[in-house]
């Protein structure tokens, strides 16, 4: 009996080492990306001498991809479901081919898109950002990461392993400068949770000699502190304000992961009182000189967003619109709208805004 007791002593021994051995790697490789880093745009010879022209209809689509595991099938182990892969590395290269060829059919004059990853785990180590760009060879672009995550050991059968993701901003006129900037985030426990988190600043010449100044974000979805999304939200306007105020023109697209309707659940048929992310933007935070533009059609409301608790049922999944826009006020918006894609590629519909510079 003492040998007996000596080896499973000596096992629970090992598996607390173990465990702290992994706690330890964590936190000793966890870094937060730097701040104001400036971004290389790629392809400005592409739209060398041309200029964004005023006062005439643009178009621009943001899309969160979803890393490219979202088929019909799939739930996401954060959001409550069964996988923390996609389902083979064909599957994800395919369904990332389709979202190109979409973007492509969308004849945007400015793509966003977040979640694209560029060597994940999750993703089987896919260049999808190189995928993206050779459907699109004629765009200006800029790449930055939003998080580069350490392995994380969780799920145990197949773990999510090591992310490293960010957001594509790709234009038909040259992008003259780039720069990311970090967000708040909690520092506690909970940063290793919901991971790094930026938005990024594109600057784009106007014909007017202005410029259209291009925001790219995904702000965090999984935090415990409530006043973390007032924060990165707070900072992106302030942001926004001091170029409006300098005379430029200036829109933010992507993943507010903030209810923009206010009641999704109520417009969209399914109850979200289990989904606690999910909560309403605070409209009365915006300062005056920028405008929410949250697509909707009341005559047909589509979605942006299904919760991926589950694989896709549009009786069963909690939906909801997450993914819009901001505009300073001197953009005008021709249109909005939710592209139905039955949430075939990804976890989100793309977006589009039909806007002209004043």
């Amino acid at each position: 009996m003492r040998k007996s007791l000596k080896i499973v002593l000596c096992c629970l021994l090992a598996l607390v080492l173990l465990i702290a051995s992994y706690v330890a790697y964590v936190f000793i490789t966890y870094y937060r990306i730097e701040d104001k880093l400036s971004l290389t745009p790629e392809n400005t010879t592409l739209t060398v001498g041309l200029a964004v022209p005023q006062g005439q209809k643009l178009k621009i689509t943001s899309w969160n991809m979803g890393f490219g595991a979202y088929t019909d099938e799939y739930s996401f182990f954060m959001d409550g479901g069964k996988y923390s892969r996609g389902f083979s590395e064909k599957i994800v290269r395919d369904t990332v081919i389709a979202i190109a060829g979409k973007l492509k059919a969308q004849d945007s004059d400015f793509l966003l898109v977040q979640e694209v990853d560029i060597d994940s785990t999750r993703s089987y180590h896919m260049d999808q950002k190189a995928i993206l760009q050779e459907a699109l060879p004629d765009k200006s672009a800029t790449f930055a990461l939003n998080y580069d995550s350490p392995y994380l050991f969780w799920p145990l059968i197949k773990p999510h392993g090591k992310s490293v993701a960010g957001l594509l901003t790709m234009s038909d006129y040259p992008i003259a400068s780039a720069l990311r900037r970090s967000l708040p985030i909690q520092e506690d426990f909970a940063k290793l949770i919901d991971l790094d988190r930026c938005y990024t600043v594109n600057r784009i010449p106007v014909d007017n000699g202005k410029e259209l100044v291009l925001y790219n974000f995904h702000l965090s979805a999984y935090t415990t502190d409530p006043t973390i999304a007032d924060q990165q939200l707070d900072m992106l306007y302030a942001d926004m304000m001091a170029e409006y105020k300098a005379g430029n023109y200036v829109i933010a697209g992507g993943d507010f992961n903030k209810d923009l309707l206010g009641d999704s659940a109520a417009i969209f048929g399914v109850s979200g009182e289990d989904y606690s992310w999910a909560q309403p933007l605070k409209a009365e935070l915006i300062p005056d000189g920028i405008s929410l533009i949250a697509p909707f059609d009341a005559a047909n409301p589509i979605p942006s967003c299904r919760n991926a608790d589950a694989p896709w049922n549009p009786d069963t999944n909690f939906q909801l619109t997450i993914d819009g826009f901001l505009i300073s006020d001197n953009v005008d918006v021709i249109s909005s709208a939710v592209i139905d894609t039955q949430f075939a590629w990804s976890d989100h519909n793309p977006v589009e805004l039909e806007f002209q510079l004043k």
